[in-house]
């Protein structure tokens, strides 16, 4: 199954063109590993309510499978995605962010810090990742391989799962 993405990356710099995007560039990468197709991609500055009408717009109006953002998830002041994405979220996947913050504690303490979530709105999953490089690739890394999984259950692909051998 081809997965459809969007990326939404959050950067005042980024959207002035003051600071070029390398974490965008490494979600559309990494994407391909999943058989994701990266359909829609923009840079816009960090304002909650512009936030939230992207996200929308690319679940209700582009029907996307996945959107990921990067960006926005730290403890400064304009750092407003997770409150973005939870005012436009049905359901909250709370194991997916708990992964990545876990997974990233492994390198560095400050992973603690991060407030990215995770969750489901109508048949779309929306993941925030951090805003640098190296936080992107790691925190996808985490969750990539379940999230082909995530949407077939999500989307009434799939029905149960198989029983296990014993």
């Amino acid at each position: 199954m081809k997965l459809t993405v969007g990326v939404l990356t959050l950067s005042d710099k980024g959207s002035r063109g003051e600071r070029e995007d390398i974490s965008g560039k490494i979600i559309h990468e990494m994407v391909e590993k999943i058989n994701g197709e990266v359909k829609y991609y923009d840079i816009i500055p960090d304002e909650r309510e512009l936030i939230e009408e992207y996200l929308i717009r690319y679940v209700d109006d582009y029907k996307l499978d996945l959107i990921l953002t990067t960006g926005g998830t730290g403890l400064a002041k304009r750092d407003v995605t997770p409150e973005a994405t939870l005012a436009v979220i049905d359901k909250e996947i709370p194991g997916l962010a708990e992964e990545m913050r876990r997974v990233s504690r492994e390198k560095t303490p400050f992973a603690l810090l991060s407030r990215a979530i995770a969750g489901s709105r109508k048949d779309s999953i929306i993941i925030n990742l951090p805003g640098s490089p190296k936080g992107v690739r790691e925190n996808l890394a985490a969750v990539i391989d379940i999230l082909p999984h995530a949407l077939e259950i999500l989307q009434g692909k799939m029905g149960e799962h198989p029983k296990s051998f014993k």
